[in-house]
């Protein structure tokens, strides 16, 4: 705000919080002093008057505080831009403050993760605060419809369909945007959704991530810092160590838990349980990539084979599985996996997108095709509590029509179109789903836990590291 003040244009800075000092004595901020005078000088320089004082009231405790804009106040300012100007130059980030006061009402707070930053989960007793929103912005527009059509309307995004009912949805509760099979949106509700970066995907009727329009803040510094963390090839084994050894954990502790009091297990089954435990000691001293690989295949084989256990003895023979096939699935509990990993496959590269980070470069899988690697990298993570607890859950439910969710194709298997709606719900619901992380001690949902993830990788290469892939299963 510019006021004129007995012939003098005065600046004015409001704060929603107190002012320094104390009871007769107050004073601005050291920060607060520095904008108002940056705003002085600014006004100065447009207008070519002099600007004698700032002023910055406190709503507070209702104090207005003058700020005279002296030599020295203006050499501070100089400083703090030529500081911001090294930092916009630099390659490293500078570290998280040690002034734990200033984080839980910074806007960048959920970006920067400042309590997992200062969190030593070795000495510190008390959990650190969340500062990150438990679940994640908006909701997932799944329009599935072909022909069906996504357009703008003021603030809304407008679905018009063919057979269906139009749809309006205000932006603000939009998150992202998919768009399967042959659905269409306009030019205008692209760039609606680009200016509030909203993802927007479209996606094959099998669920295959066909391209995305993921807006991100991304910077060239950012990307490099995590260029040249992942090329160092010992410091990449080891977070593909913990990676894999997080997902053959979870693999395991899901067959253990789901099998529970059942009487004894089979004997196949305690023998691939055994295979896992062999698979996850190994991994864990894995000495090369090729290494880790081979122990990671080695207990996937055995969880698929122990998968048909988790399952309800009279469930519907339909739903018989007999291993793992991807390209194509040839059974119908294929279908639904393939279908699901698919979605998490994009939940997790709108995640990594967002955050920032480069999708192509990652540290595990090697490049193949146009996926992108670090997206499969971290989606390793969630497969079990995300994908394959939900599926499970949903088949012993009976969630799925053996006939009707399904297309039967010489040699594979396909959902129909009521069947990819089931799989999308079970997952949406899932994400929303609520989980206390077992080392930081603060609940997420599994859609909120996919980013902090992303977040927590990054700051394996700034010297804020060791909670990446420490998530488990109780």
């Amino acid at each position: 705000m510019l006021r004129l003040r007995s012939g003098a244009l005065i600046p004015y800075e409001h704060k929603r919080g107190r002012s320094a000092g104390v009871a007769g004595a107050r004073e601005a901020w050291q920060t607060d002093r520095i904008q108002v005078a940056a705003y002085a000088m600014l006004i100065e320089e447009a207008h070519g008057r002099q600007v004698p004082e700032g002023r910055v009231r406190y709503h507070a405790d209702s104090i207005t505080v003058r700020v005279p804009v002296d030599d020295e106040l203006r050499a501070a300012v100089r400083t703090v831009i030529e500081r911001g100007r090294q930092l916009r130059e630099a390659i490293e980030r500078p570290p998280v403050t040690s002034n734990d006061r200033l984080c839980p009402r910074c806007s960048l707070a959920p970006v920067c993760l400042p309590e997992e930053a200062r969190f030593d989960p070795e000495t510190d007793e008390l959990p650190p605060l969340r500062l990150l929103p438990e679940h994640a912005r908006g909701q997932t527009l799944h329009v599935m419809e072909n022909g069906a059509q996504v357009g703008r309307s003021g603030d809304q995004l407008l679905v018009k369909g063919r057979e269906n009912p139009d749809i309006r949805l205000p932006i603000v509760e939009v998150g992202q945007v998919v768009l399967h099979g042959y659905a269409q949106i306009t030019t205008q509700a692209l760039r609606f959704c680009a200016s509030r970066e909203i993802g927007v995907h479209w996606t094959s009727f099998g669920g295959e991530l066909i391209g995305s329009l993921a807006p991100a803040a991304a910077t060239a510094q950012r990307h490099i810092r995590q260029f040249r963390a992942l090329d160092a090839p010992e410091f990449a084994l080891g977070l593909a160590r913990r990676l894999v050894v997080a997902k053959l954990e979870a693999q395991l502790r899901f067959v253990l838990r789901a099998t529970r009091g059942d009487g004894g297990r089979a004997e196949e089954l305690e023998r691939a349980t055994e295979q896992m435990r062999n698979a996850l000691r190994r991994a864990a001293h894995a000495d090369s990539s090729a290494t880790l690989l081979g122990h990671e295949g080695t207990g996937a084989a055995a969880y698929f084979a122990a998968l048909p256990y988790l399952l309800v003895d009279d469930l519907d023979p339909a739903f018989q599985f007999l291993g793992r096939s991807r390209q194509p699935p040839r059974d119908r509990v294929n279908a639904i996996l393939s279908y699901a990993y698919g979605m998490l496959y994009r939940e997790v590269l709108q995640a990594v997108i967002a955050v920032g980070l480069h999708p192509g470069f990652g540290f595990y899988h090697r490049p193949r095709s146009s996926a992108h690697t670090l997206a499969l990298d971290l989606m390793e993570l969630f497969r079990v509590p995300v994908v394959d607890m939900a599926v499970v859950a949903a088949l012993n439910r009976r969630t799925f029509d053996p006939q009707a969710d399904f297309d039967e194709l010489p040699g594979r298997v396909l959902l129909g179109e009521d069947g990819r709606r089931k799989v999308i719900e079970v997952l949406e619901r899932r994400k929303a789903d609520v989980w206390r992380h077992n080392v930081l001690g603060y609940s997420l949902s599994y859609a909120r836990l996919i980013e902090l993830e992303v977040r927590l990788l990054e700051k394996e290469w700034m010297n804020e590291g060791g909670l990446f892939a420490r998530l488990r299963l109780r």
